[in-house]
């Protein structure tokens, strides 16, 4: 209960310093709905509609002759005596002022607390404790607020006054109609650039500091401040102008590294291969980039071949004619340099010519390079060459090659003349070979044998990260629930367990497990896994819904009664459907549409025999068979409809009825000749020319009464009945 205390106690603070009530979307359940209760119902009190606040008046002062001692200041007046003094008799009826024009049309967008129609346009006013803004539409709280602002909500309680000399018909219910919002002239303006404001109803632009207007009234350009001389810079300063602004630029400022000034003293590449500033190599070629340089490693081709496009091409030496051939060769180029042969044949076989034309020995040993086979050496000879078999003899553990050239070990495990035991692997070795234990065994040198090596118990904690299981010749690991084995088979690595959908809604991975949680709107079951819809319209505190509350998966709906009801913008009240207004009413041309909450009415206002009809809702007395019958006749019936929901709190003062204007000793009668057969009603006398109807049982639902209240007023010996026939119909609550 404290925390609920304390959730309220937040969403009203919030709203009092005006920050709104959005935060509830991140408070718990049910916080956030206590929340977001009170704060909005703060809302409603102060934006929505009230009670009229009823002021007491000063008493009327006697004086030795009659005088007026009160006098309407109602547009309606429901009474009046048709005489030169004006001794009339009336009933006013307090009503909200009718809502015409443009307070009418926008009601509740054009000022931010009260609007009043004026003939050409409208003004706003502020309720009490608030200022009007210079903008003339938005009130702001006066420092005594909290204090006007409880005295406000004491006055517009329904309070019984015993002297208040008014004469008037108050309902307590008033209906508030949903009107389109008024589009400010700046809503939507895509004609100014930067700014736009409302000034005296009209859009007006402007533009940020730095800028200027331009002649079209819309655009702005940037002030050059350099060129106006508006800068702040100073002699030893260089003025830059920027968007909306400008910059001083020090002369003495140096500039970065590869920058140079130049004569505008502005900062420009330094060009570091052109003024050899560089530190290139000798073998690299400088090339200049913006504010640094890049050293290219130049490309040395070999002899016989020159650089070409970044590429060694070969040296052509007989077309370039740079050979040294004599005059009896000829010149054949090869690949980096170039040959000499003799036009003419002159050498016996197995000779060649040299550069001298002299014929010498060809040693086939070293120019052919498969002159002889394998197994045999080449041996030159005067024009020719032979080929001698070669003689090896190997040691032990080696034999000949095939082609009798070398010696080459004999791999006596692959040949099988090893002598390893059972369970050893042999390992060749140059000229012999080597029995080893496999992998995870070792020799037992008193049995000859090999053991198995129990490698988790040798080294504990070392090989696994968490369990080790000894398998023959080896180990292997294992990781416990949550874990998964790494791929290097030693490490356990967390496993996601989410990745198989353990849980029903959502679920978030922990080291070595996982935790299933629900969406807003559900809670967790027990099994940890599933997730159950929260039933919030039978586990909430507070009313999250004005009418009905309808449970759905993961949250909840307020619903409406199927008829003469919408839902209001916030999604939680119910806001009464005007019929009258809209045209979705049935009443007949004859007859006058009334709207009650969440319904209406079509009512007829005819005037019975002997009356005449004046207005639309007043019938006066217009012949009488006899002088007695006039005497016994009301002299007006005046009509009014009353509208109020279940709720109300009883008592409530419903309607006042008096004399308009009164005169010192005025005296009347107060009563309800019809309607009140089941005595829901009641009549109370004020004062000597005030009275009021009260209604003073509670009324179980909806229903509609009509009632006379008859009124007779004794003044100067002569006494005058005046009849007010009410209708009052009683709706269901549901907003």
């Amino acid at each position: 209960m404290e925390e609920c205390c304390s959730c309220c106690a937040l969403g009203l603070r919030l709203r009092r310093e005006g920050k709104g009530c959005d935060v509830h979307q991140h408070l718990s359940f049910p916080c956030g709905h206590v929340f977001l209760t009170c704060c909005e119902e703060e809302q409603e009190e102060e934006g929505g509609g009230s009670v009229p606040v009823l002021r007491r008046k000063e008493k009327p002062r006697p004086t030795a002759l009659p005088k007026r001692v009160l006098e309407s200041q109602f547009p309606k007046q429901s009474f009046s005596m048709e005489d030169p003094e004006h001794t009339a008799n009336s009933v006013e009826r307090v009503e909200k002022v009718e809502q015409v024009d443009r307070c009418q049309s926008y009601e509740g967008q054009l000022c931010h607390h009260t609007c009043i129609n004026t003939p050409d346009s409208y003004r706003c006013t502020c309720r009490p404790g608030h200022s009007l803004l210079q903008d003339g539409h938005t009130c702001a709280p006066e420092n005594n607020a909290a204090e006007e602002e409880e005295e406000e909500e004491e006055d517009n309680r329904v309070k019984e006054e015993e002297d208040r000399p008014f004469t008037l018909a108050t309902p307590l219910q008033e209906t508030t109609a949903q009107i389109p919002p008024l589009p400010s002239p700046c809503s939507g303006n895509s004609l100014c650039s930067q700014q736009c404001s409302v000034v005296r109803g009209k859009a007006r632009c402007s533009c940020f500091p730095g800028f200027s207007l331009m002649a079209d009234g819309q655009s702005c350009e940037d002030v050059d401040e350099c060129r106006n001389a508006s800068h702040t810079c100073s002699r030893e300063e260089v003025c830059v102008n920027t968007e909306g602004s400008h910059k001083c630029v020090s002369l003495n400022e140096r500039c970065d590294v590869g920058f140079i000034h130049n004569y505008n003293r502005e900062c420009v590449d330094l060009n570091e291969c052109v003024t050899n500033t560089h530190t290139c190599l000798a073998g690299e070629r400088c090339v200049n980039t913006v504010g640094a340089y890049v050293c290219e490693r130049l490309i040395s081709c070999p002899s016989g071949y020159q650089l070409r496009n970044g590429v060694c091409e070969d040296i052509d030496e007989c077309v370039l004619r740079t050979h040294n051939c004599g005059s009896g060769l000829q010149c054949q180029n090869t690949l980096g340099s170039f040959h000499c042969s003799s036009k003419q044949q002159r050498c016996l076989t197995g000779f060649t010519q040299d550069t001298h034309s002299n014929c010498i020995d060809i040693d086939e040993c070293s120019v052919l390079s498969d002159a002889c086979t394998a197994g045999f050496n080449c041996i030159n000879t005067v024009g020719s060459y032979t080929c001698q078999r070669k003689v090896i003899t190997c040691s032990r553990g080696f034999h000949s090659s095939n082609d009798g050239t070398r010696c080459v070990d004999v791999d006596e495990c692959a040949m099988g003349t090893h002598t390893c035991g059972e369970g050893q692997v042999c390992h060749n070795t140059p000229g012999s070979f080597r029995c080893d234990c496999q992998t995870g065994y070792q020799y037992d040198s008193a049995r000859r044998t090999c053991l198995d090596i129990n490698e988790c118990w040798r080294f504990p904690g070392r090989l696994c990260a968490q369990s080790c299981e000894n398998t023959p010749g080896s180990y292997q690991c294992s990781c416990t629930s949550g874990f998964s084995l790494a791929f290097d088979g030693k490490n356990c690595e967390d496993l996601n367990e989410c990745d198989n959908n353990p849980c029903s809604q959502e679920c978030a991975n922990v080291y070595g497990s996982y935790q299933c949680y629900c969406r807003l709107g559900y809670y967790l079951k027990e099994d940890g896994h599933t997730c159950e819809d929260i039933d919030e319209c039978s586990q909430s505190i507070g009313n999250l819904c004005a009418f009905q509350c309808v449970n759905v998966q993961g949250s909840y709906q307020c619903a409406c009664p199927p008829e003469g009801y919408s839902m209001s913008p916030n999604g939680r009240t119910c806001r009464d459907i005007d019929e009258c207004a809209t045209g979705a009413h049935n009443c007949s041309a004859t007859q006058t549409c009334y709207n009650i909450q969440g319904s209406f009415r079509c009512l007829s206002f005819t005037c019975p025999e002997n009356y005449r009809k004046v207005t639309d809702t007043r019938c006066e007395r217009s012949s009488c068979p006899n002088f007695q019958d006039c005497q016994n006749l009301p002299l007006r019936i005046t009509y009014y409809q009353l509208s109020f929901q279940t709720n109300i709190v009883i008592p409530a003062q419903i309607f006042r009825i008096g004399p308009s204007p009164a005169y010192t000793g005025d005296n009347i009668l107060i009563s309800i000749p019809r309607g009140n057969e089941e005595g829901f009603f009641s009549t109370r006398r004020l004062n000597s020319f005030t009275g009021a109807v009260y209604l003073q049982r509670q009324i179980p639902g909806p229903r509609d009464f009509l009632i006379d209240v008859e009124m007779k007023l004794l003044r100067q010996g002569t006494v005058t009945s005046f009849i007010a026939r009410i209708y009052v119909f009683i709706t269901s609550h549901a907003a």
